[in-house]
Order: structure tokens, then sequence, then C-alpha cells
């Protein structure tokens, strides 16, 4: 998938993964590309910035870990993070809902 047609949807994808378990940025671009059979297979390029974005929004918190040979930023879930989240994945539900509907698809 192209990182254009992520436009919207990319926040809610990495939000929803940090919210699953706190995780560094490697970890995170893994469970993205395992979650979606390979179909989001992003370039950490892509994702870190979007994720100190997220951090400036107050929607992630980060730490550094320094337990394992590298010292590695770990992101975590605020609690206004979890908020949006939820409003976030409720509007894509009622979205693809209506997408389905005039697809024929059920969703």
């Amino acid at each position: 998938m192209r990182n254009d047609q992520l436009k919207g949807h990319l926040d809610l994808l990495l939000m929803q993964v940090v919210d699953d378990e706190p995780a560094h940025g490697y970890q995170i671009v893994c469970a993205l590309r395992e979650r979606s059979d390979g179909m989001f297979d992003l370039a950490e390029g892509t994702v870190y910035p979007a994720l100190h974005r997220l951090e400036r929004q107050g929607m992630v918190a980060s730490d550094w870990d320094e337990s394992g040979p590298r010292r590695r930023r770990v992101y975590r879930m605020t609690h206004d993070g979890r908020t949006a989240l939820r409003a976030q994945r409720a509007e894509w539900t009622q979205f693809a809902r209506g997408v389905g509907g005039v697809l024929g698809v059920s969703t």
C-alpha cells in the first residue's frame, strides 16, 4: 500500500498497535506488517515522524529503554490518546460500514 493511501489512517493504526502494547518504532513497523499480512510494510521513515507528531499532540508518550544492547525509545499510549483512539475507531467503523453498504460487501 502506498503511503498516500494511508493518509488519515496511519495515526489510527499506530495508536492501536501502541495501545495493545508499548513498543519501540521497529516493533511497531513489524506489528503493522504482520497484522496486515504484509499490506502495511512501511518504512521507518514514515512511522517515526508520525510517532513524533502523536507525541507532540499528547496521544503517545515515550521513554528510553536501556535494558537491551541498544538504547531504544519505547512509545506508550496516554489517557488522551486512548480517548482519541476510541473515537477514531468508532468513526472508522461507521465509515467502513457505509462504504461496505454502498459496495455491497459486509464489514
